[in-house]
């Protein structure tokens, strides 16, 4: 080395020591964990209900009249109560200069489930403080290692699940990376055992409950050998224990590639990615279903749940009056799977059916988020009538 870089080298070196006490210290908690909710077993079940901003608000509130409608008889008996949660907007987010403000974390906490409408997450221009994500920190607050996205096309014959692990690879300190000089800078990627376990666990227990015969890995662990090596061989090892599902590997370019192929993708059932790949394959599969206005996804731990749409919070459509015209089918595909994940499986299928009818066979309605098409409220009555 042309120049003595001792200084540098020690404070980054100062950080990254920092950031691996931080990691082992979050080893041993999750290792700890070992209790899963079980909502059978509860006397209520607490369903949030948190809008968000832009369009959050109004495409939530589609979900929140549905969700009443199919769980009248357990809201009279009891058995479920909604709770309204305000404080995840912009401007209240800003104001507390946190991703989630304090007594908004309590609120979240205080229930076991959470509908979560999309939230601004601010970038360099905006006329906000550079606060981190509110899902990046609902998913760590929460502990939410899984990220569940599924996708159905019947006339194509797709019908996917993937099993996006939230917690760890690129994100985990993604706002924690060291510039070591103004030529050099270094993020990390983080695999642990027991956050691959789990999702892998998660996504093979999904599979045989629900007859899927097709698991699929999904890294890039010919190039990065640690740690997706580290979670490729993880979800083999899980493998071993579910023979009599089949399961292959796959690199993250070449089944961005397949699943473009006619002839192959109808074969793919269910997918365990780690967080990068998994956010970004997601958006893929998206559009063969609608695009990501259309998708929904849960985002589960041992403790809580949170279900939401995938994509922003369209502060554009809100600023130009086209608020009422946002398409409600993500939170409403998030809706199925919170009631499946409450056990509520009737309900959830009643509306998984409704909304295929309307998305892919009826067509009555349609929305443009123009004036061209039908409003949300209007298509969510569309959706309310076609319940059976």
């Amino acid at each position: 080395m042309n120049q003595n870089y001792t200084a540098q080298i020690d404070e980054a070196t100062a950080k990254f020591r920092a950031l691996l006490e931080g990691q082992l210290e979050r080893v041993e908690r999750i290792n700890a964990s070992k209790d899963t909710i079980d909502y059978s077993k509860l006397d209520k079940i607490i369903i949030g209900v948190c809008g968000g901003d832009g369009i959050g608000p109004i495409i939530t509130d589609s979900s929140y009249k549905i969700l009443k409608y199919l769980l009248a008889d357990k809201v009279d008996a009891g058995k479920v109560e909604f709770k309204i949660i305000d404080g995840l907007t912009i401007e209240n987010r800003a104001a507390h200069n946190k991703a989630i403000p304090d007594d908004v974390l309590e609120e979240l906490k205080s229930c076991h489930v959470i509908l979560k409408g999309p939230t601004t997450t601010p970038r360099a221009g905006d006329p906000w403080p550079n606060i981190e994500s509110a899902n990046v920190a609902m998913r760590k607050e929460l502990d939410l290692f899984a990220n569940v996205r599924p996708v159905s096309v019947p006339d194509k014959g797709i019908d996917w699940t993937f099993f996006r692990e939230n917690t760890e690879g690129s994100y985990a300190v993604g706002s924690k990376g060291v510039h070591v000089t103004d030529d050099l800078a270094i993020d990390f990627c983080v695999t642990t055992t027991e956050g691959t376990n789990r999702i892998a666990r998660l996504a093979f227990e999904y599979a045989r409950a629900n007859g899927k015969d097709h698991v699929s890995i999904v890294t890039k662990a010919n190039v990065i050998k640690t740690t997706d090596g580290k979670f490729l061989r993880i979800c083999e090892e899980m493998a071993k224990e579910y023979p009599e599902i089949r399961t292959d590997e796959w690199f993250i370019d070449i089944m961005t590639a397949k699943l473009v192929d006619e002839k192959r993708r109808t074969d793919f059932k269910v997918f365990i990615l780690p967080n990068l790949y998994g956010d970004i394959i997601t958006d893929e599969a998206a559009e063969f279903q609608g695009g990501v206005g259309t998708a929904g996804s849960a985002n589960i731990g041992k403790k809580y749940a949170m279900f939401e749409a995938i994509h922003g919070s369209a502060p554009r459509m809100v600023k130009e009056g086209r608020g009422k015209y946002a398409d409600p089918c993500s939170m409403l595909r998030a809706s199925v799977l919170l009631l499946s994940h409450i056990g509520a499986q009737a309900e959830a299928d009643r509306l998984k059916s409704a909304l295929d009818f309307c998305m892919f066979e009826d067509k009555k309605l349609k929305i443009t988020g123009r004036d061209t098409g039908a409003t949300c409220e209007e298509f969510t009555q569309y959706v309310i009538e076609n319940l059976k």
